[in-house]
């Protein structure tokens, strides 16, 4: 019988193939991860420390160097990670330089609540507990509560977007009937708003009475400037 030596060639080929990766799968599998680095994709850490991100990943100095990277199981590392109240969202990898990456991206408050409870309302329009060690800088919302952010969140989204108004508005306080005032960060008088409503025309009037007020230099001749009115702005001087 006629031995098909091309046939042997090709197998013994394969056969070296399927051994050299292997071979390179198990020493690739048995590197040791020689770094854990955190990075903060939104600013600062502001408000969850790297610390307590290392806590969450249940990796140590100790482990990184006696453990195969095949151990870690990235999805669930993020899921733990996701958690976490001041995490908005993280994302796990692992680099050819054998270091293990955290991408940690932190929820963003938009405004303070003051009263029986206390709490930011974040980006996402949702609660979010205040952080041990930072304050942000945004208005300080008094009046309402959980249910209410809903309510007050285009509000804040407005302020968040608009140079002026966030330049200008630092107070926010719910009254009767769901009508809203505006506290400012050098004028004393206050802002009514009124529902939270036809945002965007009330916010142009607003400007174009500022605008006018300080062309004038009137600013300081009013205590009160209402918004609650369609296409004018009522002022009340002192």
């Amino acid at each position: 019988m006629k031995v098909n030596w091309n046939y042997i060639k090709a197998f013994a080929i394969l056969a070296l193939v399927v051994f050299l990766y292997s071979f390179s799968s198990r020493r690739n599998a048995a590197r040791k991860i020689t770094e854990v680095k955190i990075q903060f994709t939104n600013g600062e850490n502001l408000y969850v420390t790297e610390n307590a991100v290392n806590k969450l990943l249940i990796v140590n100095a100790d482990t990184l160097h006696n453990e195969g990277k095949e151990i870690i199981d990235l999805k669930t590392l993020e899921n733990t990670l996701d958690t976490h109240e001041m995490i908005k969202e993280a994302d796990v990898f692992l680099t050819v330089d054998k270091k293990l990456i955290a991408n940690i991206t932190q929820r963003k408050p938009l405004a303070r609540v003051y009263g029986r409870e206390s709490f930011y309302i974040d980006t996402q329009s949702k609660k979010m507990p205040l952080s041990k060690i930072y304050s942000a800088r945004v208005p300080l919302v008094t009046g309402i509560t959980e249910k209410d952010i809903p309510q007050v969140y285009p509000l804040l989204t407005k302020i968040e977007n608009d140079k002026f108004l966030k330049e200008h508005i630092t107070s926010i306080s719910k009254g009767k009937e769901e009508n809203y005032k505006l506290g400012l960060r050098v004028l004393d008088f206050e802002v009514e708003l009124g529902k939270i409503e036809n945002l965007e025309q009330k916010i142009k009037n607003f400007k174009a009475f500022y605008k006018k007020a300080m062309k004038d230099k009137k600013l300081n001749a009013y205590r009160r400037v209402s918004l609650q009115f369609d296409n004018q702005v009522v002022c009340t001087k002192k």
